[in-house]
């Protein structure tokens, strides 16, 4: 039963961390808190499920299909929205993506209604020393960790990776060698939405999709940020599979209403003790 409890909370754990790490990076480089993340992760949903309800496209071929239109809409809303004020207290940023995101929000309401929509894969289940997982959540799964894993790669071996650090860790500075700030303020936010976009694919395998889960998805990522850590990548995936584990478990000791309860107490004991979180440091890796 512990081994089984153990299986779902990581594969839990590896969507919570997908769904972070996009949103960890716009806070962690423009000190931005992305209001509009949740609505992103429910976009890309979206753009995969009708894709595959309506044209017969693969959920997996959508991935980055939808990352990329999300790219292509933050990368706008950056520039033309959010680089205004970027330099402002934090406090007008997230007022300024809140109202975007209750525009969005309303919008998807409109187009999509908020009607529950899932994408259904028939891959079967295995059933190997008494755990037993369907299918489409590892294939998810393994997806989650691939698309962190090309993240934290991008961000430790490309150009723009080490432009976005150098920005990061003294914004002053990387302007003086040369970066154009408000161009990598631009390509970070577009990067997170994204992220945001290809866990939505991911999370349509899995999970319904529906405009009512967006304030749930920010939620998780808050808690994982404060959990792991603003910072690093990996900050972001052992905070997303701390949560899963521990919800699995307090789900099944305590009921699931109370799994979610204890994630946020976990985060409150964290801010307390190690407002750093597990892995925070100084730039972003």
């Amino acid at each position: 039963m512990e081994l089984q409890i153990l299986a779902n909370g990581i594969v839990l754990g590896a969507l919570y961390a997908c769904i972070a790490v996009g949103f960890s990076l716009v806070w962690g480089v423009l000190n931005v808190i992305n209001m509009l993340h949740g609505s992103f992760i429910i976009l890309g949903g979206y753009i995969t499920f009708f894709a595959w309800a309506r044209l017969g496209i693969h959920p997996i071929a959508m991935i980055p299909v939808a990352g990329m239109i999300l790219y292509g809409l933050g990368y706008m809303v950056q520039r033309g929205v959010i680089n205004k004020v970027v330099t402002q207290p934090v406090l007008i940023t997230l007022t300024l993506t809140f109202g975007l995101d209750m525009i969005l929000y309303n919008f998807m309401n409109v187009v999509f209604t908020a009607t529950p929509q899932r994408v259904t894969l028939e891959l079967g289940s295995f059933d190997i020393g008494g755990i037993f997982m369907p299918w489409d959540r590892i294939v998810s799964m393994l997806l989650a960790f691939a698309l962190t894993g090309l993240l934290y790669w991008v961000m430790r071996t490309s150009r723009v990776g080490r432009a976005i650090v150098a920005v990061r860790m003294d914004r002053d500075a990387a302007a003086l060698m040369g970066i154009r700030v408000d161009q990598i303020y631009a390509i970070t936010f577009g990067i997170g939405a994204f992220m945001a976009g290809a866990a939505g694919a991911v999370f349509a395998v899995v999970f319904p999709v529906t405009t009512n889960l967006s304030g749930l998805y920010i939620g998780k990522a808050f808690v994982v940020c404060v959990i792991g850590g603003l910072g690093s990548v990996p900050g972001a995936l052992v905070g997303g599979i701390v949560l899963g584990v521990i919800e699995s478990f307090a789900g099944h000791w305590l009921g699931p209403q109370h799994a979610i309860t204890v994630g946020f107490v976990l985060m409150l004991i964290l801010l307390i003790t190690r407002p750093s979180g597990l892995l925070g440091k100084k730039g972003y890796e």
